[in-house]
């Protein structure tokens, strides 16, 4: 049964395209209608306010699907930037969060009962009224696509959520909020905190801190304990992922996985 939920944000409008392009970190003036991808919304300091599935369901009319945080906060929020333009934002109730069969990568539906489908090639994320399965949470940890628990919101900055791989940042798209932050990592690097994948003796909880000899190593951000060693999507300081096995306060913890900028 699917415990993930979600609300989706609708931004609509003649100035919904540019809006959207202006506050996102991804270019959603070149998202074809039919199409999804991957963005964010940054704040500032560059920090990772939520990571997004954008989706443009019509020429007009984009599908903000928060992967982590409150929409009607991050609606809210959004509308303080309309101004005089012609958009309108709206947010849906209570979503559930579940699986579904392969649609092309990149591709989106609305299905006739409202339902959002996320085509992901070998599988699909439908976002709808419906309750299903959370067999995408095990892709998704495996593909490094995060999904954030409240005390990582505002606390990551693009490089530790592997952004760029996934194709959420745009760097040639014009202004954004954090471009210059998020630009200054990319061309000169530095950040020494990463995505990993981990595999560990007991489950971790989505949102712990993660201590190595009582000192800030890193947050867990998702978690499929779902087999014998639960796996989790974790960002860990680099100089602690050096080591291939890790005690974390008594939990014996496994890298499997590490996913670069």
């Amino acid at each position: 049964m699917s415990r993930t939920t979600t609300r989706i944000i609708t931004v609509s409008g003649p100035d919904a395209a540019a809006f959207a392009n202006a506050q996102l970190s991804n270019n959603v003036l070149a998202l074809p209608t039919g199409r999804w991808h991957w963005s964010g919304w940054l704040d500032p300091k560059g920090r990772v306010r939520t990571l997004l599935h954008v989706a443009r369901v019509a020429d007009d009319r984009f599908v903000l699907v928060p992967r982590g945080g409150d929409a009607a906060t991050l609606a809210d929020d959004l509308r303080r930037f309309v101004f005089r333009s012609k958009v309108k934002i709206d947010v849906s109730d209570t979503l559930h969060v579940v699986d579904g069969d392969a649609v092309g990568d990149g591709d989106v539906i609305e299905d006739s009962d409202g339902t959002l489908v996320l085509g992901e090639g070998d599988a699909s994320l439908r976002v709808g009224d419906t309750v299903g399965n959370d067999a995408w949470r095990a892709r998704h940890i495996a593909k490094g696509f995060a999904w954030l628990p409240d005390n990582a919101l505002c606390a990551l900055l693009p490089p530790a959520l592997s952004m760029e791989r996934i194709g959420a940042v745009a760097f040639d798209k014009g202004c954004f909020p954090g471009q210059e932050i998020a630009a200054r990592l990319h061309f000169l690097g530095g950040h020494k905190r990463h995505l990993h994948v981990v595999d560990s003796e007991h489950a971790l909880q989505e949102g712990d801190a993660l201590r190595v000899n009582g000192r800030d190593a890193g947050i867990a951000l998702m978690t499929d304990a779902s087999t014998s060693r639960p796996t989790t999507l974790v960002v860990l300081d680099d100089a602690v992922a050096q080591e291939e096995t890790l005690d974390i306060e008594g939990n014996r913890l496994q890298i499997v996985t590490t996913f670069t900028e």
